[in-house]
């Protein structure tokens, strides 16, 4: 059974201070110290007594973005999964694995911590709510099936098909999960990525207080605005509630 889902911010050692700066700023949180044998991997900490961590900062060697870690029951099923999925195990231990999806995207799969309880919504100093909830993972048409059987397989979720807009599927989220995995048809064959997605109550007024901190406005689309961070990685700004 799955228990928890973390957000993964992935960016260049060279940003990894500019991005946690701008990260906690924009989601109400603290840094924790770093560690790992590259001192690569920091949490951001929610204010102490509203919530648990579900978002992490990585200093990755060569590329960015973002992946997802889930967290199980049962962490030796869930490898085995995996591998029968479709999926590769590239290097892991008796608690931890980092896999790759059969598109070859990264993702870890890890015994539960103890997560259970989702923090509150980010109120900024206009009163505009949000929360950094939602890993976009953008697929290639010719991957998209094979990556929702995967990720549905592995994590023993439902997918959801989006009722407003065709190229979205999400995983159906266990009660009081942190946060959501959203999967986007891209319109070409590239390898897959993702990216970021911050739930907002008024994402024009997110948008202000978000590019005061450094933050580039790139585009408007159906629901959500695009953006681009101070390390150069975009990220979207959905009009939604926070707190549904």
């Amino acid at each position: 059974m799955i228990r928890w889902f973390w957000a993964f911010i992935d960016r260049p050692a060279a940003d990894f201070e500019e991005s946690a700066r701008f990260w906690t700023a924009v989601t109400g949180t603290t840094l924790s110290p770093r560690r790992g044998e590259r001192g690569e991997f920091a949490t951001l900490l929610p204010t102490a007594g509203e919530g648990d961590p579900c978002v992490k900062l990585q200093a990755v060697l060569h590329g960015g973005g973002a992946h997802v870690d889930m967290e199980f029951d049962d962490f030796e099923d869930a490898v085995t999964r995996v591998v029968e999925l479709g999926g590769e195990v590239v290097a892991r231990d008796d608690e931890w694995a980092y896999a790759k999806s059969p598109s070859g995207y990264g993702l870890c799969v890890t015994t539960w911590n103890g997560g259970m309880e989702t923090a509150r919504a980010f109120a900024g100093t206009d009163g505009a709510r949000s929360r950094l909830d939602q890993v976009c993972i953008d697929v290639a048409p010719s991957a998209f099936d094979a990556e929702l059987a995967f990720w549905s397989g592995v994590s023993g979720l439902e997918v959801m098909p989006s009722r407003r807009f065709a190229e979205f599927s999400w995983l159906r989220p266990p009660e009081g999960a942190p946060v959501a995995v959203l999967f986007q048809r891209v319109g070409e064959e590239r390898p897959t990525s993702a990216h970021l997605d911050v739930s907002c109550s008024d994402a024009d007024a997110t948008r202000a207080a978000h590019e005061a901190l450094g933050a580039e406005f790139v585009a408007e689309r159906a629901n959500w605005l695009v953006m681009r961070d101070p390390a150069g990685w975009e990220y979207c700004l959905i009009r939604k509630d926070p707190e549904s």
